[in-house]
């Protein structure tokens, strides 16, 4: 059943390498299921949008390794084929561990792995790195064989073919050094999908590129879809289903009753455009199956809110390099502030908590006014990049005092406080962060009717965020409906 599609190193080409996969699977008229190990928004889009179905998380630490396991087989099992794209080199998990790796979800899941190695400026020292990361472990893994990148010759092929032989590793392609196979990039990895050029093209490049340049034969049988059901799996219910019929995640929080059966469904704002589309499938599917109604909203285009908004959601993306276009769209802007007002829910997360400062500067250092309100200014600066474990500090939309969630922060922009602190006051901080290597830290605002962080929440690891959400969003719609009675 299906390969994990892993790698030394980020940027070695497996991204590269599960395109072509899936791009020849649709060529060929077959329904290819992608997974995703850990925390990415970015080539899952890609892989989304070149299979022609959804991409699909696989995160252990986010979501624990029952959901890993019930996702895998439950999607996997649905489709002709399936692959598991691996997250940045093949050990690198949490902190300077394996935990969450992909390593580890090839281990849990019981996948053959295939390597992708960049073996430009490389020879017989290629069969030094390849053993290593066979033979390394906890966890072990099957390594069923190697795929080269940036080979440059015939000559080079056959002294790497050679080397690769003499450990007995299947050698199961050997793509080209090519500048025009290269994928575009920027400061938080690929290009959105949306923003990739000639993709149609570029698809069918790279449907070529597996045909002309992989051994299919070995490769192919190795995208066989996954079974059924597995360890701990329950075969005859759909992995949402199966969290909604449970209790929520945290012991510590409480239940949410579900809405009443026959009630309307309230409508939720979702930011949807090219600055905020950071979102796993899951949030959509959850929130629609606690009846709530799911409408797009483009402040990109200045548009005004849907008409009869019980809640907003304000996803990640990329509003910095949009930001002079954001502040021109003063209907979207007066409108969020409207419903702010008015006591509306607002969840905002990592890109959508830029929207709600005072300031927001784009790459190039000019500010731009937001929605103003929160008081702070966004800026580049150093990067943040990890899993957080949150600890909240008080009763709000979506969290409960003490409540504990783990999440991950991914940005280049850094908040100001106009009064000068960095971060909310701790009084008013929505959570205490900790991550590895980090000092703990006030973060957040959060309130009965607002909640904005930094930090990314895989819904399908807590459950209780999305009841309450749509908790919140059915009590203002009930407020709506007899307002206007």
């Amino acid at each position: 059943m299906a390969c994990l599609i892993a790698a030394p190193a980020s940027g070695s080409g497996k991204t590269l390498l599960s395109l072509s996969l899936a791009a020849l699977a649709s060529r060929r008229g077959l329904r290819l299921q992608p997974f995703k190990v850990g925390p990415d928004y970015l080539d899952p889009q890609l892989l989304s949008r070149v299979s022609g179905v959804a991409c699909r998380n696989l995160d252990p630490l986010l979501c624990g390794e029952t959901w890993v396991r019930r996702c895998f087989h439950w999607h996997g099992s649905r489709a002709d084929l399936a692959l598991v794209e691996g997250v940045m080199g093949l050990f690198d998990g949490r902190g300077a561990g394996s935990e969450g790796s992909s390593a580890a979800v090839a281990e849990l899941l019981n996948l053959p792995v295939v390597l992708v190695v960049e073996a430009s400026r490389q020879a017989g020292s290629i069969a030094a790195l390849v053993r290593g990361f066979r033979d390394h472990g906890p966890p072990r893994v099957q390594l069923a064989g190697v795929v080269l990148n940036r080979v440059g010759s015939e000559r080079h092929r056959a002294l790497l073919a050679e080397a690769l032989a003499a450990i007995a590793v299947p050698l199961l392609g050997v793509l080209p050094h090519s500048p025009s196979l290269e994928l575009p990039s920027r400061h938080l990895g690929l290009l959105p999908a949306h923003e990739v050029a000639d993709f149609s093209a570029r698809s069918a490049s790279w449907a070529a590129l597996a045909e002309r340049h992989l051994d299919l034969e070995r490769l192919w049988p190795l995208l066989a879809p996954a079974p059924a059901a597995g360890h701990g799996v329950t075969a005859d219910l759909a992995p949402i289903q199966t969290l909604l019929a449970g209790q929520p995640a945290s012991p510590r929080s409480t239940h949410t009753p579900r809405p009443t059966t026959g009630e309307p469904r309230p409508s939720l704002a979702v930011a949807s455009d090219a600055a905020f589309h950071f979102r796993y499938p899951e949030a959509s599917e959850l929130l629609e199956a606690l009846g709530v109604e799911l409408r797009p909203w483009s402040p990109l285009a200045d548009d005004p809110l849907p008409p009869g908004s019980a809640a907003v959601l304000l996803p990640g993306g990329f509003p910095e390099l949009h930001a002079a276009q954001l502040a021109a769209a003063r209907r979207s802007l007066a409108e969020l502030r409207h419903a702010h007002a008015a006591g509306v829910p607002i969840v905002a997360e990592c890109g959508g908590l830029l929207l709600l400062g005072q300031e927001l500067c784009d790459p190039l250092g000019q500010p731009h006014a937001m929605a103003g309100l929160l008081p702070f200014r966004a800026r580049r600066g150093a990067l943040s990049l990890g899993y957080r474990q949150a600890q909240a500090s008080a009763d709000g939309l979506l969290v409960r005092r003490e409540e504990q969630l783990l999440g991950h922060e991914f940005h280049r922009w850094q908040l100001q406080e106009l009064t000068g602190s960095a971060h909310p006051p701790e009084g008013q901080a929505l959570w205490q962060l900790e991550g590895w290597g980090i000092p703990a830290r006030a973060e957040g605002w959060g309130t009965a009717h607002l909640h904005a962080s930094w930090l990314h929440l895989h819904w399908a690891g807590c459950p209780q965020i999305p009841r309450r959400l749509a908790a919140a969003a059915h009590q203002r719609g009930r407020s709506l409906r007899g307002a206007a009675r």
